[in-house]
């Protein structure tokens, strides 16, 4: 399973972003949101090194609750 991940625009150059969350930091393609205006700090879902879409701060804290979430239950000896 793939999740996109909520992250931070830090610096813009042409169609590449640099982003970062929770300290990591990525250079993601803004070619699907060419026709988007992209500031710094705008939040963006990164998926595969592409920014996917973007997101108000409200959404990007709560896919990270959810993913928090979902890494504190995850037990590695339960098997499906």
């Amino acid at each position: 399973m793939c999740l996109g991940i909520p992250m931070v625009v830090m610096e813009i150059d042409g169609f590449n972003v640099r982003c970062e969350a929770k300290g990591i930091e990525r250079t993601a393609s803004l070619w699907l949101l060419q026709h988007e205006q992209v500031n710094i700090g705008d939040n963006l879902m990164i998926h595969l090194g592409y920014a996917t879409q973007k997101m108000t701060a409200e959404q990007a804290q709560s896919a990270w609750e959810i993913y928090d979430e979902m890494l504190t239950s995850f037990d590695p000896q339960q098997t499906s």
